[in-house]
């Protein structure tokens, strides 16, 4: 399969980034020079820049558009008011989650969604069966580039290019970025203070570059996924096809927060409403190592028996990293119900049977706010 291209390809390339695949996409892993650790460190202690032009993007316009998506998705968009940005989830009738994503309310009939690469057309095939007449469902994911300044130095240096930056969490204005026109964002997949930058892709490349130099004396960095995914595992974020999946409901991924309970009806209502009120199945928790393991996806989890040695299954592993905040191994981890907070388990890491205590997300202090 031909892989998509980012309106930045040709930038990565001459930074030297490492690509690999990532929903259909080529997309940057790491950029010579640097490496994870270093564009880890960079966003948890200066500034660093993503491209996630990966991510999808879609609207639906029209009267009552805001009513219409309500309807269809989890949370309740009555919580927010236009120029607010909101996590919500797209589930089927059985409850399992087709995608989540970021709802930006632009107005009551004017609305972005913004969902994972791969699920962005399952995502926009659903809206569309769904919508009346007079809402129209339209994908933009090749429209549009989506740029991520994260990190306690992203302020100065959008400053430093004119931007607004005084928005709260989870809001967004429009105005121009580099002579580009650009909805700012006050929202990222970090845990650090930062904005992502939604632009044309024909003025993604001008973007990226005047970021870059605005940031050069807060010693910004280009950042791939790998340091994407280290960053949201130590904040305990839900990656789709990890913690979240068909198979595995926002209940069992312990985000139910993001449902909008009493609202008539939404998506797989009567079936999360079900599994909320049953109490059954596994939950999602935080593992951090207590020697020198590294979990993975796939490992299974087991609890301590009463003479020290690994016992029966209780999980299994959804994402595992090193942290290179903490310097220690942490994991994401369906466990059953059983299994409680403080508690000690084994992970089967590499054929030893590695110690790790059930913990609590984040693993680090989160500073969106």
């Amino acid at each position: 399969m031909d892989l998509l291209h980012s309106p930045l390809h040709d930038r990565h390339v001459d930074l030297g980034a490492k690509l690999a695949e990532f929903g259909g996409w080529s997309m940057p892993l790491e950029y010579a020079g640097g490496g994870v650790l270093a564009e880890h460190a960079a966003v948890r202690d200066a500034v660093g820049l993503f491209d996630v032009s990966h991510l999808g993007k879609a609207t639906v316009k029209g009267t009552g558009a805001a009513d219409f998506v309500n309807s269809c998705l989890t949370n309740d968009l009555g919580r927010i008011a236009p120029g607010q940005a909101q996590y919500t989830l797209c589930c089927d009738e059985d409850g399992g989650t087709v995608d989540d994503l970021i709802v930006y309310l632009r107005s009551d009939f004017d609305v972005l969604l913004v969902p994972n690469a791969a699920n962005t057309a399952a995502v926009v095939e659903r809206l569309r069966t769904a919508a009346p007449d007079g809402i129209d469902v339209t994908d933009r994911h090749r429209e549009y580039a989506v740029l991520a300044v994260q990190g306690p130095a992203s302020d100065e240096v959008l400053q430093a290019l004119g931007v607004v930056v005084d928005h709260a969490y989870m809001s967004f204005v429009e105005g121009t970025v580099a002579g580009a026109d650009a909805i700012v964002c006050r929202t990222g997949y970090t845990g650090e203070r930062g904005y992502e930058l939604v632009v044309r892709s024909e003025d993604a490349v001008t973007v990226w570059n005047a970021v870059l130099a605005a940031g050069e004396p807060s010693g910004i960095r280009p950042c791939g996924l790998g340091a994407r995914d280290t960053l949201r595992t130590e904040m305990g974020y839900p990656l789709h096809g990890h913690e979240l999946s068909e198979e595995i409901s926002p209940v069992m991924a312990r985000a139910a927060w993001a449902v909008g309970w009493d609202k008539p009806t939404f998506w797989g209502k009567d079936a999360l409403t079900g599994q909320r009120q049953a109490k059954q199945g596994r939950l999602l928790r935080g593992l951090l190592s207590q020697g020198r393991g590294i979990p993975r996806p796939g490992m299974s989890v087991r609890l301590v028996g009463a003479d020290g040695q690994p016992a029966d299954v209780v999980g299994e592993v959804t994402s595992g990293t090193f942290s290179p905040t903490l310097r220690q191994g942490i994991g994401l981890a369906l466990l059953d119900r059983s299994v409680t907070f403080d508690d000690e388990v084994v992970v089967e890491v590499r054929r030893r049977a590695e110690p790790f205590t059930v913990v609590k997300p984040p693993f680090v202090e989160n500073t969106t706010a």
